[in-house]
């Protein structure tokens, strides 16, 4: 997280999955991100003051921006772009969730509590990896713990 008027981004411990969900009016990317307990409450508190909602039906447009540069997510930028939130280094992104993300000009960013991503999930074979992750993301939805919103997507 970084203030935008100059100080230097804290990397927090992040996991970032990256999909692309087939929905009326086509392919939707989606960014799902967890952090640490010790930040999880400020990335909260940041979604929300962007107009990020409990998922459950479609996310609502918000003042954020995920920031790409080429085929890699760099950042996600929250509060009016006072707040960012980035990963140790840029993650590469598939050719189509590029494709969708720029087709729908937004992103669904899914913020998840800590623990979500269940333990040994990439010792899983893909299919159960995608299985497992699935489950906990609608349990973790149904228990009400997620937060979604549309955010909109620049190019840097």
């Amino acid at each position: 997280m970084a203030d935008e008027a100059g100080g230097e981004a804290r990397r927090a411990p992040m996991v970032w999955a990256f999909a692309v969900r087939e929905v009326a009016g086509g392919p939707l990317a989606e960014a799902i991100v967890e952090v640490g307990a010790r930040l999880h409450g400020e990335l909260v508190v940041d979604a929300v003051d962007s107009g990020f909602v409990l998922a459950a039906g479609e996310p609502p447009a918000t003042t954020g921006v995920v920031e790409l540069g080429g085929r890699r997510f760099e950042r996600l930028v929250l509060v009016g772009g006072r707040q960012v939130w980035e990963p140790a280094s840029g993650v590469a992104v598939s050719p189509g969730w590029l494709s969708a993300a720029e087709g729908r000009g937004g992103v669904a960013v899914i913020v998840v509590p800590p623990g979500t991503w269940p333990p040994g999930l990439m010792g899983l074979e893909p299919q159960e990896q995608i299985a497992a992750f699935t489950r906990s993301l609608e349990a973790a939805r149904i228990a009400g713990l997620l937060l979604h919103g549309m955010v909109g997507v620049q190019k840097r």
